[in-house]
């Protein structure tokens, strides 16, 4: 059966486990003694969702967010939804304002991914991921310490699973630590989720307490304030951007802006001040200064001595 659905043993026996307990099924058979046969109970029939073409296409604009799960079964699902939105709304319209029918905006209102993660190879795991998430169920596998690359066996109440800059991450409880961590998909191996096990999500968790904008979804202790001073020449672009909730912008002379914030951890808040090369420049705090003076003579030193051509 696995070789007909093109699936593994393992992918299978999985949704087997799945459907038994959470669908409503109803067994006949077509002749006394015959094969017995099962089908969805009326209860389980899909309830219809009216949704409108400008509805439709603001979904559809979205569905290439979930490129990295391609090949999951999340992923068919998230297929099977978008062909029915497909359906809408490439209908034709009705009165003087019913739009074009065949203009296939669904192929010109879209969000591009910036740099993808492909997890074909991963699927199974994302398949436990999500299920666990959705269920509220332990999730036991091997994972790899981002410090010394060694894996260790744990079991982690996954609160939640975050897609953040195109690759998918789960924040959750790290029952053997006793915390909150936040795990990457990319070092889970051997995942199985569990079957009769259940846990409670806490009533006052908010991803958004793990979140720091564009800066990741990692808690790093108390929030510590950060300046950092930009030139002229990018000021426009800092402001039209809101990087942090806690941002706060100030205009400095000749037509710079100043740009404020609390953030816990600073990692991704390095990498991104260096983005900006000559034009930006933290004011505070300073070790984090520091730091972007480290990987600055760090990437000068590469360059000493090379010739130009």
């Amino acid at each position: 059966l696995a070789g007909e659905l093109g699936v593994t043993p393992r992918s299978l026996r999985r949704y087997l486990v799945e459907v038994r307990r959470e669908l409503d099924l109803i067994s006949t058979t077509s002749r006394p003694g015959g094969a017995r046969l099962w089908r969805l109970a009326p209860s389980e029939v899909p309830r219809r969702v009216e949704v409108r073409r400008t509805q439709a296409y603001a979904l559809l604009a979205a569905r290439r967010l979930f490129e990295p799960m391609r090949g999951s079964t999340l992923y068919e699902e998230i297929g099977l939804a978008t062909e029915r939105l497909l359906g809408v709304a490439r209908r034709p319209g009705r009165g003087p304002n019913a739009g074009v029918s065949d203009a296939r905006l669904e192929e010109r209102f879209l969000y591009l991914p910036f740099a993808p993660k492909d997890y074909a190879a991963r699927t199974e795991e994302l398949d436990d991921l999500f299920q666990a998430v959705a269920d509220l169920r332990p999730l036991r596998c091997r994972y790899q310490r981002s410090k010394d690359s060694r894996e260790e066996k744990i079991t982690i109440h996954p609160y939640a699973m975050v897609l953040y800059k195109d690759a998918i991450y789960c924040v959750g409880f790290h029952v053997g630590k006793g915390e909150i961590r936040t795990f990457l998909l990319d070092r889970m191996r051997d995942t199985e989720c569990a079957v009769t096990e259940r846990f409670e999500l806490p009533e006052d968790f908010s991803i958004d307490d793990y979140f720091q904008g564009q800066f990741g979804i990692f808690r790093g202790g108390e929030p510590r304030r950060v300046v950092i001073d930009f030139d002229p020449r990018v000021a426009d672009f800092v402001r039209t951007r809101k990087v942090h909730p806690s941002q706060e912008l100030t205009a400095l002379p000749g037509g710079g802006v100043r740009l404020t914030m609390a953030i816990g951890d600073l990692t991704e808040v390095a990498t991104w001040i260096l983005g900006f090369g000559e034009t930006a420049q933290v004011i505070d705090p300073p070790d984090l200064v520091e730091r972007i003076k480290a990987e600055l003579k760090g990437a000068l030193a590469r360059y000493r001595g090379k010739r130009d051509g």
